[in-house]
């Protein structure tokens, strides 16, 4: 019995995909997940969970750095990316960080049940109307740099990283983490190597190059 995680703040589209994936797969086992914080706790507490469908830009999560953290952090889970940005070169980007699949917020159920069980076959799935579009972006090298300095380090060091981000101190990482200060420093220490950064605001930048601008605010604005 396939376990989902639908990660989305908005109760009507969570809605949506919960009535896509009893469809998809009858015998689903489906939670929910308001924020980015709630996602990361519910895979560390259900690693059972086999696939999650991520809006990019729930609370706590700003474009793609919600992606890395999930592929970081339970690399065995399945992510599609939840979106209403249909860019192209932003689904290249979303695949080259680990994305199983791409969803619109623009698709339909026929799109989101299809979406969902070439997933759990271990497929590669994106819309139609986007695949011609999406082969014909290449990958920035920079990305995939990127993407495979991220994949080398440990759960706990991408913890670390984006609490660094966020402009945290090391006791206040440490009191977070429940861990020695010590213990933080030499996270810290791999993961300036690992990244090949120098101190913290470098490190910051690195983890702050996924972000993306929300198009709902765009039009807001």
């Amino acid at each position: 019995m396939p376990t989902l995680l639908i990660a989305d703040d908005h109760p009507l589209f969570r809605a949506a995909l919960r009535q896509a994936a009893m469809e998809a797969v009858a015998d689903a086992e489906i939670h929910e997940a308001g924020s980015l914080e709630a996602v990361l706790a519910a895979l560390d507490a259900d690693p059972g969970i086999d696939l999650v469908l991520l809006d990019l830009h729930m609370p706590g999560n700003h474009g793609l750095a919600g992606l890395a953290a999930v592929r970081a952090q339970h690399p065995g889970v399945a992510v599609v990316v939840v979106s209403a940005n249909d860019d192209p070169r932003v689904v290249r980007r979303a695949l080259d960080h680990g994305a199983a699949g791409y969803l619109p917020k623009s698709a339909g159920l026929d799109e989101l049940r299809d979406a969902i069980r070439a997933v759990l076959a271990c497929e590669q799935w994106l819309p139609s109307s986007l695949r011609a579009a999406v082969s014909r972006t290449q990958s920035d090298s920079g990305d995939a740099d990127l993407a495979a300095r991220l994949a080398s380090l440990s759960p706990q060091q991408f913890r670390v990283l984006t609490l660094v981000a966020q402009g945290l101190l090391n006791k206040q990482i440490a009191d977070r983490l429940e861990v020695q200060e010590r213990t933080v420093k030499a996270h810290l220490s791999a993961i300036f190597e690992r990244l090949g950064v120098r101190n913290r605001t470098q490190a910051g930048v690195v983890l702050r190059e996924l972000e993306l601008v929300d198009p709902a605010r765009q039009m807001a604005s």
